[in-house]
């Protein structure tokens, strides 16, 4: 079942029935309010998601769904009129697995939806540990020699990434890919911003996050 929160009835209704010609089920709404009394009663496998909404706008639903455990792990994708990098950025920080401007194709959306869906493990990891880093992914909780660690929604999916691939180096355009589900035409500096984050939060932990030169990064115990 994918879940579509569109205000405008033309777009949510072309987006219905591109994805029922595509073998999906959808249900529509919209506006948040209605959205969120549905989805207490069953969670999709997937939302798409309007910014520009009548009442609660769409990145404050986007946060509320990513701070609620129930709800943490449903793939969203973003579907905006706001096509600068600013926007895309801001969108895919703010915990959305795809973001898609507005005009756009109903091949283009079809693509996205079956890319999404593809590339998220339902499963989460029970616990990853390195140095005095431990990750809890069913509480999705970090902790930092005993300390919780507060994360942003991307930077707790990056350490993940890099726990998962210990020892790997990593280039900047596949942590694009895993992270942010997009190669985002080669831009690095996102990645590179979360990483420096995410080394300033993990404190003296933060060290095993290396930089590999002309690369990307790697995590991994000192020596």
């Amino acid at each position: 079942m994918i879940y579509i929160v569109e205000d405008d009835e033309n777009i949510r209704e072309m987006q219905s029935y591109a994805l029922r010609n595509s073998g999906y089920e959808t249900e529509c709404f919209e506006d948040g309010a209605e959205f969120f009394v549905r989805i207490k009663r069953e969670l999709p496998e997937l939302v798409i998601l309007d910014i520009m909404l009548p009442g609660e706008d769409g990145l404050s639903i986007l946060k509320r769904l990513r701070e609620n455990p129930a709800t943490s792990r449903i793939p969203i994708i973003i579907v905006s009129a706001k096509s600068s990098e600013l926007d895309a950025v801001r969108g895919l920080d703010s915990g959305a697995d795809d973001y898609i401007t507005k005009p756009f194709g109903i091949m283009e959306l079809i693509s996205r939806v079956k890319a999404v869906l593809r590339r998220i493990d339902v499963s989460p990891v029970k616990e990853l540990k390195l140095g005095g880093i431990s990750m809890d992914d069913e509480r999705h909780i970090v902790t930092v020699n005993g300390e919780v660690c507060a994360l942003t929604y991307k930077e707790y999916e990056l350490l993940k990434v890099l726990l998962l691939n210990r020892g790997i180096v990593l280039s900047r355009e596949r942590l694009m890919v895993l992270v942010w589900g997009t190669d985002f035409a080669g831009e690095s500096r996102t990645v590179d911003m979360h990483i420096k984050s995410l080394r300033r939060k993990l404190g003296i932990c933060g060290e095993l996050i290396k930089t590999v030169r002309n690369v990307g990064y790697k995590i991994e115990e000192n020596q």
